[in-house]
């Protein structure tokens, strides 16, 4: 145990990832949905596996829902019973990616009835955040054009502008407006929100308690994420993460599978720039398991997650700090390394046991039998997944 000493143990039993409603229904490649097994068929079931996640990992407190997916008729049902599993209700996703009518854009919609109907969706979405208790409504917008010509550019901006103004002013004195990017799509000539840097001016525009998502698998190849990161967290504008992994694009893969240096990397900048454990930056995943199951899946994402808090934490930054005054390029870049190299398992191992939890989660959800128990008592039924 004497690996994490009692301030990185500290540290650790504070932090709190955000499971992703949809990571539990049915989803697949760009061109099929496969279904699996035990599937959640409405958002009650997926609140129970998401609490099933933090069962075994006290890694995942909360579950963010996605509307309207996850849209039910009592909401104060739906707050009890994710309360009587020992988790709740997190941020609120809207969509307006789904319907026919924003074929053409949604909030940046030159149609007047259009942008209304999508303004509309945020202002229902922020009435159902009063009843579930939730902080944040997240807004990834699909908008943008295919050709050059198609549209007025910075017209769409002035109008996505307008649209955020007023979804801003609806909010509590205690929510906040968390804007996604994605720099291509489905629009491919241009994106309405293509990178943080746009986001950036539209937040800041609208106050302090709007701020920027960052997804970890919206970025060209190549791009430098962690200096994004420090960037927003110097700025005071990073509001949440949703944490993935991509070998090509948005690949909504489990975090660290394609890039474990890149999930340490950007942890790191989240460390020093005081994002972590932070109330005003969210930890949330965003994937989809397509071949894999999919509460094992979220269950491996989040303790990646801890794994490579847990390395960051061990950077000896008085000996960084150091090299990197005497520009020690070799010697700053060891001691970089050499936290990442650390293994950190068993003693994560031993001190999961020391505090009642399972020293391999994995295997302690295997040998629960709630997999059997799903697959059996749910059959039958519409299984939720893209759009349910």
């Amino acid at each position: 145990m004497s690996l994490l000493s009692p301030q990185v143990l500290a540290a650790l039993e504070a932090q709190a990832i955000e499971l992703p409603s949809w990571a539990f229904g049915n989803s697949g490649t760009r061109f099929r949905v496969f279904p699996t097994a035990g599937t959640p068929r409405d958002v009650f079931e997926k609140i129970a596996d998401a609490a099933e996640v933090n069962r075994v990992t006290a890694l995942a407190p909360s579950v963010a829902l996605h509307i309207p997916w996850d849209r039910v008729d009592d909401y104060d049902a739906l707050r009890r019973h994710a309360e009587d599993l020992g988790v709740t209700l997190g941020t609120i996703n809207s969509n307006t990616f789904q319907d026919e009518d924003y074929k053409f854009g949604a909030l940046t919609h030159h149609d007047d009835r259009i942008r209304r109907k999508a303004i509309d969706h945020h202002l229902a979405c922020i009435d159902i955040m009063d009843r579930t208790g939730s902080r944040d409504l997240k807004i990834w917008l699909a908008e943008g054009s295919n050709y050059p010509g198609q549209t007025d550019m910075r017209a769409r901006q002035d109008r996505l502008h307008d649209s955020l103004q007023e979804i801003y002013a609806r909010l509590g004195d205690a929510q906040r407006l968390v804007l996604e990017y994605k720099f291509f799509e489905p629009s491919f000539y241009h994106t309405d929100v293509p990178d943080w840097g746009t986001s950036y001016a539209q937040v800041a525009a609208l106050g302090d308690r709007a701020l920027v998502c960052l997804d970890t698998g919206h970025h060209a190849p190549g791009t430098n994420i962690e200096f994004i990161v420090m960037q927003l967290l110097r700025l005071g504008k990073l509001g949440s993460f949703d944490f993935n992994s991509r070998f090509y694009a948005d690949d909504d893969l489990i975090v660290g599978a394609a890039d474990p240096f890149q999930l340490f990397r950007i942890l790191v900048e989240v460390i020093r720039g005081g994002g972590l454990n932070n109330p005003d930056v969210a930890f949330m995943l965003d994937q989809c398991h397509n071949v894999e199951a999919k509460i094992p899946g979220q269950i491996r994402s989040v303790l990646n997650v801890q794994e490579m808090t847990a390395r960051a934490l061990l950077i000896d930054h008085d000996a960084l700090a150091a090299a990197q005054g005497a520009n020690d390029v070799l010697g700053a870049q060891a001691v970089f390394m050499d936290a990442f190299y650390t293994d950190v398992r068993p003693a994560l191992a031993e001190w999961r046991e020391s505090r009642g939890l399972p020293t391999d989660p994995m295997a302690a959800y295997a040998a629960s039998g709630y997999q059997e128990r799903i697959e059996s008592e749910r059959a039958g039924g519409t299984q939720a997944g893209w759009g349910a």
